[in-house]
């Protein structure tokens, strides 16, 4: 008897701990009784009904690696749902644009259960149906466009499915949060064409910048040597102002000291006798003195009013000798 108490408590407490069931934060756990949705377990530790109740299994992707090293997805059943962020990576696929080059992409999508009874019921295989919806998609949106568009727009491509997927799999309880390109891979003979083309490019724009500086040194030289000459040319007006100011000034400086010689001469003989006379005679044996400095001059000859002049000169001589 008491064996079998024993016995009945030990089922009871397996029965228990059987039905005991924790769940770890950011996870959920479909319960089933009897095949039909009961509720949803939330974090925490909860207790189920065993025999009754089971949890609904869930096909999910995982990344695993070979031996050699390489990483691959595999899909398994697990009972714990995660509604963390998870990040699928996809096989590499060709794809053909719209200018019919045949192009190999692999893409990165990063998506979210939010809704973890939909992801169970309402799909039976969520990362084959993303996979699958992933890639139709982005045959679809490279199709539209020409190899050089699509090497240029992957924020594009990247932002419009997104948005595709997001709209597609909200029926599935999935958001996607981001779809990222990871490579785009053109035929070999087309690289080789890039390339080339490329060189081409960067050959023809260091041409270009190279004449634009031989161009730009021209100018440069051009404009300094316009600068030196007017420089030049307005140092020499400077210069030729002021040698005039100066011979003007020397000229105004000589003409009142002539002034003031004259009007002290006049002074002198205005009282003794005609001044006039005395300043016209000294005026015209100068200008006879310059004549007869020149060097081509052999001959001087005295002026036809020579007499006139001595005779000025000679009553000069007695005025001052009555003096």
């Amino acid at each position: 008897m008491i064996f079998v108490m024993i016995g009945l408590l030990c089922l009871a407490l397996i029965y228990v701990l059987k039905g005991i069931i924790i769940v770890r934060e950011k996870e959920v756990v479909i319960i089933e009784r009897l095949g039909e949705y009961r509720t949803t377990l939330n974090p925490g530790a909860k207790f189920i009904l065993p025999f009754f109740d089971t949890p609904r299994p869930i096909l999910t992707n995982e990344t695993a690696r070979t031996l050699d090293g390489r990483i691959y997805n595999q899909t398994v059943y697990s009972s714990r749902i995660s509604l963390r962020e998870a990040v699928y990576d996809f096989p590499r696929q060709n794809v053909i644009t719209k200018d019919n080059v045949t192009i190999s992409i692999n893409a990165l999508l990063y998506y979210q259960i939010i809704d973890a009874k939909k992801a169970v019921y309402n799909i039976e295989n969520l990362p084959n149906a993303i996979e699958k919806l992933t890639q139709t998609n982005l045959r679809n949106l490279v199709g539209q466009l020409a190899l050089d568009e699509t090497l240029v727009s992957r924020d594009i491509i990247n932002d419009k499915l997104r948005e595709i997927l997001d709209k597609a799999t909200d029926k599935w309880g999935v958001k996607v949060n981001r779809v990222e390109l990871q490579d785009i891979v053109p035929p070999a003979s087309i690289q080789q064409a890039m390339e080339k083309e490329k060189k081409a490019e960067q050959d023809r724009r260091a041409t270009i910048l190279e004449a634009e500086g031989i161009k730009k040194a021209a100018i440069l030289k051009a404009e300094g040597e316009k600068l030196s000459a007017i420089n030049r040319a307005e140092g020499e007006k400077q210069s030729e102002i002021l040698r005039a100011e100066g011979i003007a000034q020397a000229r105004i400086i000589e003409a009142d000291a002539e002034k003031e010689a004259i009007g002290r001469i006049i002074n002198a003989l205005a009282d003794k006798g005609k001044p006039d006379q005395y300043l016209i005679a000294m005026k015209y044996l100068e200008t006879l003195s310059s004549i007869s400095n020149g060097q081509n001059n052999k001959v001087v000859y005295m002026p036809y009013e020579a007499t006139g002049i001595l005779s000025s000169v000679d009553g000069i001589k007695q005025m001052f000798d009555k003096q």
